[in-house]
């Protein structure tokens, strides 16, 4: 059993042909652009959205913790008190409150993938495992990607890297695609802006490109972290290492897009104001992993 986050239908970037994505909620890195932050913490969340919430009180009565405050803000949650048991969210009539993470055993996940193989057959698309982080799911993991395999479905992982080389290579064994970010070569700098060193994430990518599965390198490009041309060089350079190439590098301009997710968890203090890299620049960085004779492209 583990939790689930969200998971998204006819997704068209997170992997070949038409997908459904499974994001499992728990992620050991804590980026400072992160766009997902819901998917950090290994444990169930509660999200409100006060500009929804109409004041009806209905979630301060059904609290049988009395955990929730109607205010002046809108409701506020004592988690001292609260269980996180999500009945304020089940009687919220606007979806003011949510929860964010919900317990599925592998059976109910299957359920879901299941129920897109039309989808996937047409498209030669399949199932993605994102986050968080999934290999930090990795007994979960290893049976849904059995059951998937069972299926002849498609399985892809996105996955930041860091993890065991042991771990990795497993399920690496039962999976077709890998979407593998490569956030800043400078380990100091990595440290700094994920809270992780780099150094095994490498140490696994490199392992990675010595199994038959395919790989996309995804590089998530944030002005002033990792746009300068230096860093770009240094990725291609060891890129170029590997002992077999990636399918395509993709660059994802970071879009300042997070900042309501951190509102809803309550947790504004933490979001980290960046800006996108400029479009002239991503231009160049393209024609810069061409030079190492890289194929790269912005979005996917």
């Amino acid at each position: 059993m583990s939790l689930v986050f969200d998971v998204k239908r006819y997704a068209i970037n997170d992997g070949p042909g038409i997908r459904v994505t499974i994001f499992l909620k728990g992620c050991p890195l804590s980026c400072t652009w992160c766009h997902n932050p819901e998917s950090i913490k290994k444990s169930v969340e509660k999200l409100f959205t006060s500009n929804k919430c109409i004041g009806c009180n209905t979630c301060v009565n059904e609290c049988e913790q009395n955990a929730c405050t109607l205010t002046c803000k809108g409701i506020v949650t004592d988690y001292e008190a609260c269980l996180l048991c999500g009945k304020c969210a089940e009687v919220c009539p606007t979806g003011a409150t949510q929860m964010s993470g919900k317990q599925y055993q592998v059976n109910e996940i299957m359920d879901i993938i299941k129920k897109e193989t039309l989808m996937m057959d047409q498209s030669d698309g399949g199932v993605t495992f994102s986050g968080g982080e999934p290999l930090s799911h990795h007994e979960l993991l290893i049976r849904l990607l059995e059951e998937c395999g069972k299926e002849e479905i498609h399985r892809c992982i996105d996955t930041t890297g860091y993890t065991t080389q042991k771990k990795l290579l497993e399920v690496a064994s039962k999976c077709e695609h890998f979407l593998y970010d490569l956030k800043v070569m400078d380990n100091e700098k990595h440290k700094f802006h994920t809270g992780v060193s780099n150094v095994q994430i490498l140490k696994n990518l490199q392992l990675l490109a010595t199994t038959d599965v395919n790989i996309n390198i995804r590089i998530p490009l944030i002005k002033d972290v990792n746009d300068d041309l230096e860093n770009i060089k240094q990725t291609a350079e060891f890129i170029n290492t590997l002992k077999k190439p990636p399918v395509l590098v993709n660059i994802l301009p970071y879009h300042n897009v997070a900042q309501k997710k951190y509102e809803k968890l309550g947790k504004l203090e933490k979001f980290v104001p960046m800006e996108e890299p400029q479009d002239e620049l991503q231009k160049k960085i393209i024609k810069e992993f061409e030079l190492y004779g890289i194929k790269a492209i912005i979005g996917g």
